[in-house]
């Protein structure tokens, strides 16, 4: 975030104004979330989601003005093995239908430093909707330099419990607890 701080700062400088948030599209071929759980204390398993959808207002001068709002198809569940995909969205865990998703959306921004911040939102997850606190970190933000448009970059990280949205199936021999890392790429809004 400190690159956006210093660019808005020059900016309200040079013009006298003060910035307003600005939207920023998700890039869907660059974001995805990995989590991990332990199964059965011989191994770590990593999954992931992909397939972003949403909108970030980005307040360059005024980071804790910023929000999030986004979602990704449960149906993008990357397992690496065709049956434990079935079997996660199969009764036992997910009951999933088409069209699910897994959303996002903040409800507060603490900045924490000249690059992160924590944001803290709704994540609602097989129909349950829980708080959740995402440390986030700013890895750039500047002029894209394939395609010339505004472009941000972030990471998160999270645990979260699968008990808490209803999908605690053979905890805890398989963790309860999953570390969820998160990376996106948002590119400005025309």
């Amino acid at each position: 975030m400190r690159t956006a701080l210093i660019a808005a700062a020059v900016a309200v400088a040079a013009t006298g104004a003060a910035a307003a948030p600005e939207a920023y599209t998700l890039d869907a071929s660059h974001s995805q979330v990995m989590f991990t759980y332990e199964h059965l204390g011989y191994s770590t398993t990593y999954n992931m989601l992909a397939g972003w959808e949403g909108e970030i207002m980005f307040d360059a001068e005024d980071p804790a003005a910023s929000s999030v709002d986004v979602s990704i198809p449960l149906a993008s569940f990357y397992t690496g093995w065709k049956e434990r995909f079935d079997h996660l969205m199969g009764p036992e865990f997910f009951g999933a239908k088409e069209g699910d998703m897994v959303s996002f959306k903040s409800t507060a921004i603490e900045v924490t430093g000249d690059d992160e911040a924590i944001i803290t939102g709704d994540l609602t997850l097989n129909g349950i909707t829980k708080s959740v606190q995402l440390e986030t970190e700013m890895n750039q933000s500047g002029t894209h330099p394939m395609n010339g448009t505004d472009w941000l970059g972030f990471d998160a990280e999270t645990t979260i419990k699968r008990s808490d949205f209803g999908v605690d199936a053979f905890a805890p021999n398989i963790g309860d607890e999953l570390d969820v890392k998160i990376s996106i790429e948002a590119g400005k809004a025309e």
